[in-house]
């Protein structure tokens, strides 16, 4: 398809006049808000990243400098701009490159991002950045701001999930981590919450092609899950951000399909770091490490849920898992689906949700209360890369019975209080002994025994890790060498 007869979703359907070459940015390398696509862009192949010069327009080989891709001359870039825009090349197509770059710059300077939106979509004040059907639609290019660009880059590495069997069925969101195919998404997503172990899988990419998937490996303990879509290629990865870099305040945007509403994009700031909830799951026991603290009622945490989709009958278990918390609309279907930072990098896989009524709401009735939880992109890469390479992951075990330290009766500090440890276990090699209180585990604050549990099953069996306890109301410190969680 040519650039002049791409639809504009904001007309009665009428082509839109062609743009008019793009610049040559002289760009070599990678961009700084994300990585170059994989590869080059064949002529007449289009490409999954997106962008109007990925449908074939782009000759192959190399072009002179000042010159379009068409062969014409073009005006040199103004030396405000040149640099930036030598700094956008990014794999979702030049236009959107410089649409992520226009953004930021406007965002941070309050100059830029309108002066290259005129340029760009002066030809049509109503216009879309898309491939197919992925689109972010431009209405007012003097107000582009940060979040289009943020939108362009991330949706072609978002996925809807449709998981069927005879018991029921649901939907929820993936992320692409690789050109051929490899998503991470949730293991309730893709076994219904333990319901299904063969759940029928159909994955649709942002921009409309839909491929049966496979499931490589899932990891229940955190929630985690990689699939692989069958005959898939050229597809756009997600680049990876350093979760342990965050700040409380950070912009988040979260992408998926809530409700079954692929392409979904909504935005806040990281409402909490540090974070531990536990939660009921059908797809795991009970490891026996973390007592029951005798709460009254439900967890008021729970998956969220896609549409249609049932929980798993008879939960034999729970998980503690470490989060990040914003503040960014999450809703049912939006698990497994991404929580990027302001430069559209991964910084969480959206996974749970708190509901105001506690867990005695049904998945129809839950939504977003603002208090959403996904997991840190730095456990996803080091659980996904093991679920790829040996189809499962490993996670670190204390060999510890533990409780919270506040509910105990005279205590004076928070943490997590041990019970019994088990001899020959990790915590025992490290020293620590019945009615000590740990405070911090791997340099995060440990207040309750989710903390320590979600924190212990972050970690790889066999990782080493330090810890602060309290015994007889004196500070101390141990090594641990973890070990190894069996199910």
């Amino acid at each position: 398809m040519s650039d002049s007869n791409i639809p504009d979703p904001n007309t009665s359907g009428a082509p839109v006049p062609p743009r008019p070459p793009l610049p040559d940015s002289g760009a070599a390398g990678p961009s700084a808000a994300g990585p170059s696509a994989a590869g080059p862009q064949a002529s007449g192949a289009p490409h999954a990243g997106g962008g109007w010069f990925s449908h074939g327009s782009q000759a192959s080989g190399q072009h002179a400098p000042g010159t379009s891709f068409s062969g014409q001359p073009t005006a040199p870039q103004p030396d405000a701009h040149a640099p930036r825009a030598a700094e956008a090349k990014v794999g979702s197509g030049k236009i959107v490159a410089v649409l992520v770059a226009a953004a930021i710059v406007g965002a941070v300077s309050g100059l830029g991002g309108a002066a290259i939106g005129n340029d760009m979509f002066a030809a049509n004040s109503s216009t879309s950045v898309s491939r197919g059907s992925t689109t972010v639609t431009v209405n007012d290019p003097d107000n582009v701001n940060q979040t289009t660009g943020i939108a362009a880059k991330t949706l072609p590495s978002v996925v809807t999930i449709s998981a069927t069997s005879s018991d029921g069925g649901g939907t929820g969101s993936g992320v692409i981590l690789s050109s051929d195919g490899y998503v991470v998404t949730n293991t309730h997503v893709v076994t219904l919450d333990g319901a299904s172990s063969d759940a029928a899988l159909r994955v649709t990419t942002s921009d409309g092609r839909v491929y049966d998937a496979k499931i490589v490996g899932t990891d229940p303990i955190y929630d985690l899950a990689v699939i692989k879509l069958t005959g898939a290629s050229e597809l756009t990865p997600i680049t990876f951000a350093d979760s342990s870099k965050l700040n409380v305040g950070d912009t988040t945007v979260a992408v998926g399909a809530p409700l079954g509403l692929s392409n979904t994009v909504t935005t806040g700031i990281v409402s909490a770091l540090n974070r531990s909830i536990q939660i009921a799951s059908s797809a795991v026991p009970d490891s026996g490490e973390q007592q029951d603290q005798g709460q009254n009622g439900e967890s008021p945490f729970q998956f969220d849920f896609g549409q249609g989709q049932e929980r798993g009958s008879g939960s034999s278990g729970t998980i503690s898992i470490a989060v990040i918390q914003t503040d960014a609309a999450i809703n049912p279907g939006n698990s497994g689906g991404a929580l990027v930072d302001d430069t559209g990098d991964l910084i969480g896989i959206n996974v749970a949700i708190a509901t105001a009524g506690g867990g005695s709401s049904s998945s129809s009735e839950a939504g977003s209360i603002g208090v959403g939880f996904s997991i840190p992109s730095n456990i996803v890469k080091r659980v996904t890369d093991e679920i790829i390479a040996d189809g499962s992951a490993s996670h670190g075990l204390l060999g510890a019975m533990v409780g919270n330290a506040a509910d105990a009766e005279n205590s004076t500090v928070a943490g997590a209080l041990i019970s019994d440890v088990t001899s020959g276990g990790a915590a025992a090699q490290a020293g620590l002994k019945a009615g000590d209180v740990v405070t911090e585990f791997d340099g995060v604050p440990v207040r309750d025994a989710t903390d320590l549990t979600a924190q212990v099953r972050a970690l790889a069996a066999g990782a080493k890790a330090s810890l602060v306890y309290v015994r007889d109301g004196k500070t101390q410190s141990a090594d641990v060498t973890l070990g190894e969680l069996t199910e």
